[in-house]
């Protein structure tokens, strides 16, 4: 399912996971790591042989809080109300944060999103 369309889905009832590697700077940001090569020849023969086989992605607090709720489990609603309560206002709207940043995570596939 590309691009959360609200008008199909309840943007407050899908459940987001993972499908990226990661892992956590010192600071406790998270840095997605993206496979340069999707190709699947270019990935099994080439990025093996690559000093950096990944793009770094670093997101910023925000969005890493929500990257490490996106653990296949947590429903968005429930996503949305621990972003208000640990950065109150400066992450309104919320609703509209959160499904662009979903957007560009699935786009980009590292996320997918499971409809209940």
């Amino acid at each position: 399912m590309k691009n959360i369309e609200l008008v199909e889905t309840n943007l407050w009832d899908v459940i987001p996971q993972r499908i990226a590697e990661w892992e956590t700077a010192e600071d406790g940001k998270v840095i997605v790591l993206v496979p340069k090569f999707k190709n699947a020849f270019l990935a099994k023969w080439l990025q093996p042989r690559l000093a950096k086989p990944f793009f770094r992605i670093k997101l910023d607090e925000v969005g890493s809080h929500i990257w490490k709720l996106c653990d296949g489990s947590t429903k968005v609603s429930q996503i949305a109300e621990s972003l208000q309560k640990q950065f109150g206002g400066v992450v309104e709207p919320v609703d509209i944060r959160i499904k662009k940043f979903f957007n560009h995570l699935e786009r980009g596939d590292l996320l997918k999103v499971i409809n209940k």
